[in-house]
Formats: structure tokens, sequence, C-alpha cells
């Protein structure tokens, strides 16, 4: 049966295509209805596709397309000839039905092309199986599957076009006045962080947001700090209406274990010491905390996916999936250069990899319109500075993270570097004078102890600046900086 319906033959509409270009040739203006989707590869029949073409071309350099004009350039080509010669022109004029007819001509002529690669996509994946490409295995071939789906859908040729600024007005009144019902200024999904939310507005749909850092500065923490907070914040928001919650986090952590992940929440938030549960070195009212604990956070709307490298088709095909499943507000990625770009495409450098990871992560959010949040390392050049608090230049293999994100943050603790500047007695001729040194020193980590910066170096939509955060290293846990106190 299978191999009968390979040999049926493919979607056409050879009347349409015929119908379209006689309309064509007898008013160009129908040519408006179609030109902003409709191209010479979708028609069936190769001949009406240079004849298209032809029309096209003439039409945009504002010249006549007729039988008449046209029949000059096919005379000598031989393009026509499988058709009956120019004369071929003049028929297509009594194949034509109406003018007004010509865009829905156009989109059935659309819709038999992409039929017609969703048969060539089946095809592909039959002889795939069979063994065509013995480099890639299943589940490979189930990625480079779903990409050539993704490329379809997304590059058939159907863009949005224009709106008028009237409908563009109303869809920002409806945002400002989603912000106005709102209490306070969070007009996205919370981060948990006052003082950055009232910077940003919280987290946006359909942005892509970088949040940068060396090693041990905390970005893993960060992230899951305002991970855990999205996810609380869709939980409370379910509670207040009676229900489920609508939304939910999903955290691709390429790096730490699900489990390693989850531990290190339940020590943010039981303040049990993460490294201490490891050993086991632990109290019994503490484990009780911790258990007590654990079971307040299953409710949460989150989820952990520990893939490690895995490729953006698989992560854009789970988040689909989680969305239509469980619904979806924000994307964590832990972190970017860990991930691999779709499968079946070989980036030549790994500035070019990094360049489509990072439009690929912009279109999973434009796509399922949710603010995606990547992480990223920065280039060790930071550490050959004096003042190591990080610069846009930094980012690594920075060709478009930049370019491409919305917003680019970078987290920094003056602490750790600090520390690590402690004065040793070998380098002082004296104990006084080392001792002068350690309460210089001292005085120093008194200022930063605790204390971390989230530098906010690009935003599209607001503000940059720096946001000071507090630091709790023992739980890895941020939380807003409490500057000064009513009295």
């Amino acid at each position: 049966m299978f191999a009968g319906a390979l040999r049926r033959a493919p979607p056409t509409n050879i009347p349409a295509e015929q119908a379209l270009l006689g309309a064509l040739l007898t008013n160009n203006k129908a040519y408006d209805r179609i030109s902003d989707f409709l191209m010479p590869e979708h028609f069936a029949d190769p001949v009406h596709g240079r004849i298209y073409e032809a029309i096209a071309r003439r039409i945009e350099r504002q010249q006549v397309a007729d039988p008449v004009t046209l029949r000059a350039e096919f005379e000598h080509t031989g393009v026509l000839e499988p058709v009956g010669g120019p004369a071929y022109l003049a028929k297509l004029i009594v194949a034509m039905v109406g003018i007004i007819n010509a865009g829905d001509y156009g989109r059935v002529i659309h819709d038999a092309w992409i039929r017609r690669q969703l048969v060539d996509i089946g095809e592909s994946v039959v002889n795939n199986a069979f063994g065509a490409t013995p480099d890639l295995d299943g589940a490979q071939q189930i990625e480079a599957s779903e990409q050539a789906l993704f490329n379809l859908a997304t590059e058939k040729g159907q863009e949005s076009g224009f709106v008028t600024f009237g409908m563009a007005l109303t869809g920002a009144i409806d945002v400002a006045e989603k912000a106005f019902q709102r209490t306070g200024d969070v007009v996205g999904l919370t981060t948990g962080l006052r003082d950055f939310d009232k910077r940003t507005g919280g987290l946006h749909p359909s942005d892509l947001l970088i949040l940068a850092g060396r090693p041990a500065m905390g970005k893993t923490a960060l992230a899951t700090k305002i991970a855990f907070s999205g996810a609380q914040a869709l939980m409370r928001e379910a509670e207040e209406n009676g229900g489920e919650p609508t939304g939910s986090v999903a955290i691709f952590s390429l790096e730490m274990s699900a489990e390693q992940l989850a531990t290190r929440i339940l020590s943010e938030q039981a303040r049990v010491s993460g490294e201490r549960i490891r050993r086991g070195e632990i109290e019994q009212r503490e484990f009780d905390r911790f258990v007590r604990v654990a079971r307040e956070l299953q409710r949460l709307p989150m989820h952990i996916d520990d893939t490690p490298a895995i490729s953006l088709s698989a992560m854009r095909t789970r988040c689909r999936r989680l969305k239509r499943t469980k619904g979806l507000s924000l994307i964590v990625v832990d972190y970017l250069q860990l991930m691999r770009p779709a499968v079946g495409t070989r980036p030549d450098s790994r500035v070019l990899e990094i360049s489509m990871i990072t439009q690929g992560l912009k279109a999973i959010a434009k796509e399922l319109e949710v603010p995606v949040l990547a992480l990223s390392q920065l280039s060790r050049q930071v550490e050959s500075r004096e003042d190591k608090r990080p610069m846009l230049s930094d980012l690594r293999e920075s060709g478009s993270i930049e370019q491409d994100a919305d917003a680019v943050m970078f987290v920094y603790r003056d602490e750790y570097y600090l520390q690590q500047r402690m004065p040793k007695d070998s380098a002082y001729d004296s104990a006084d004078a080392h001792a002068v040194a350690m309460e210089e020193w001292q005085r120093k980590m008194d200022l930063v102890h605790n204390k971390a910066e989230l530098i906010l170096e690009k935003q599209r939509h607001g503000p940059t600046g720096t946001v000071q955060l507090y630091f709790e290293g023992e739980f890895t846990r941020f939380a807003d900086l409490d500057t000064f106190h009513d009295v």
C-alpha cells in the first residue's frame, strides 16, 4: 500500500497556474495580490515558473508584461517549445477566469507547493530510515526531519507583511493597559529581583536575554533564582484564580544534572548548605526542613531537561510540546556554548556556530512568544584587566550574541577577586607591614562582602545600568540588596 502511495502524482493544480498567469498577462495590477508570497519555484510546471519570473521581472522594472512584450523575450530561448512556442501566451489569456481571483489562485498554487515539499520530506525520512545516510543514527534522523519541517514552516514565504499603524497602536495600548492594571512595576514575568524588575519591567515575550559572567560569579545560581521566581509567580497567579498554572518554566541544563540543579534550589530555599547536603553533614531538623520545602516545591510548574549538548531542533521540539501540553512562559538555557546547532548544519567556524545558535534561540523566543534567558561564557581577557567588570567585547565568540540579544547583562562579584588578593606575609618585610596590609584588605572585603552586581549593559527597550544584589555564597543565593532601611 505504501509503495502505491509513493507512485501517486505529486500535488499540482495546473489549471490554477494557467488561470493566474492569464490574469497577470491581462492586468499587471493582479501581481500586487500575490507578489509577497508567490515565487517562480512554487509552480509545478517549470515552464509556468519561467513565464511568471519573466512577468515579475518586467513589472518590477515598471514595464508592461503581456503576450506582445514577452514574445520577444521567449522567441529565441526555446523555453516555450514544450508547450507550443510563444503562441502559448495567448492561450493563457483564454484560460483566465477572472482577475479578481488572482489572490486565490496564488494561494492554491502555493499550497500545492507546500504539499510537494511535505512529500519530499516524507520520502527523505523513509530513505534515511532505510540507511541512505548511515552517519545519522535514529535520534539524529528525527531531529533532521523536525528541522526540515521547521524550515518549511518558517520559510514558506508567508510573511506577516505590513500592519496599519492603527493596528500597531491597538497592540501598544493593550500592553499599556495590562501594565496599568497590574500592581507594581512588573509587566512581564517577574525575576524575583525587585530593582532589576523596576529597570526592565520583568521578562517580556519574544525577548532573548543573555546573562554572562566568568566562572564562579554565580551565573547558574542567578538564572536558577530567576527561573524559580517565575515559576512561583505562575503558581501564585493560578492559586488566585482558583485553577492550574497556565504557563511553566523550562530549564535546559547542559552542564549540571537535573538532580544537582534541584539540590541547588532546595539548598537556597531551605537555607541548608548544598555542600553539607552532599557530604551528609546535616542535622535531623535541617533534613526535616529540607524534605518539607521539597514537598512545597513539587507543585511548581518547572521542568528541567539535562540533555548534554542538546541541538537547537531538539530544544525547539521539546519547547513546542511543553507549550502545547502545559503552557510555556520562560525558557532558561545553561549555557549556549554547550549547545549544538540544528542537525544537518555544518558551520565553518566556532563563531558561525554560536551565531547560528543565538539566531535560533531568538527564533524560538519569537515563535513561541516567550522570553529566553541564555547563559554565556566570557573570554579570559577579563582576567588581564585591572578592573575586571565585564564589557560587551568580552562575550566569548561574540559574533552575533550582542547583535541578536534584546538584553545583555553580566553578573560580577568583586569579593571573589579581592579574596584572591589577600596579602601574604612572605610578601612583606615585617609583621607590622603585613598587619597594616591585612587591615586594609579586610576593610575592602567588608565593603564588598555578600554583594554582587548585575550589570545591564544592553537593553533594547529601556535604560542600562547596574543593579546591586545580595549574594549568600553558602547557599548560592541571590536576593535584593537593601542599602537603607526605614527607622
